[in-house]
């Protein structure tokens, strides 16, 4: 029943909106980073400002990357990736707005312009000056190498990945971007998301306000279950599948 009502707000819903977390890409194998077990219970996260300050703090944050990048690197999407794809290229969904940093939007067949990053992206680096992008191939061999973190070769910046660390600006351009896409939506469907990481978190009740449907999937409770039209906690691939 809980699946056939979700399949009657995408067939009412002229203009929807996704809106995921975590829960999406567990289900591939990646790692929450806040939930109890998850990446950041493990070790302590980098600050942005102690990363600007220090070379010794690039270093380990670096060190950390590439170490990670083994639980990383075999994810591919999931059921529930390749549905919200489907959802876009039937023009059932407008945009993917995202909280995930692993690339597996794109890599479903979700057009790059339709997805909306708010936490950036951690399939490369960035210059934080000069904004060159870098692919993080060259990066890790220099590294492996040296053990020294990267500057940038036009203007000697800083790099990082191109991810949104603790105590770093929200990217305005995508926040902005986000917005008009809720402002915009008659449907906002939010996937495995614990709804509790704000700014990001805000754009549930913001689509409300606006009049528009809300809908959570995700397989725990939620602070914004008492406002949503419809609540299924149920696992996010097996839900969504029906809608390949």
């Amino acid at each position: 029943m809980e699946r056939q009502s979700l399949a009657e707000f995408l067939e009412q819903s002229a203009r929807a909106v996704v809106f995921t977390g975590a829960g999406v890409s567990t289900e591939s194998g990646i790692p929450d980073f806040r939930s109890p077990g998850g990446i950041w219970t493990r070790m302590k996260p980098i600050m942005f400002q102690d990363y600007m300050a220090s070379e010794d703090i690039r270093a380990e944050a670096w060190r950390r990357k590439f170490a990670m990048e083994r639980e990383f690197s075999a994810a591919k999407p999931n059921d529930g990736h390749k549905a919200i794809a489907a959802m876009v290229s039937r023009g059932e969904v407008s945009h993917v707005i995202t909280q995930n940093i692993d690339n597996l939007h794109q890599d479903s067949g979700v057009p790059a312009e339709k997805v909306i990053e708010l936490h950036g992206n951690a399939t490369y680096a960035l210059c934080l000056d000069c904004g060159r992008r870098y692919d993080l191939g060259a990066i890790r061999e220099s590294f492996a190498q040296s053990g020294k973190p990267p500057y940038c070769v036009a203007c000697d910046g800083i790099v990082k990945t191109g991810t949104v660390s603790f105590g770093q600006p929200m990217p305005e351009g995508e926040m902005r971007r986000a917005e008009e896409a809720v402002l915009g939506c008659d449907l906002f469907l939010a996937v495995g998301s614990s709804l509790q990481v704000y700014p990001a978190a805000g754009f549930p009740l913001m689509a409300k306000r606006q009049g528009a449907c809300l809908v959570i999937v995700n397989r725990e409770e939620t602070d914004m279950d008492c406002v949503a039209d419809l609540v299924i906690h149920d696992e996010i691939g097996e839900t969504l599948r029906p809608f390949l």
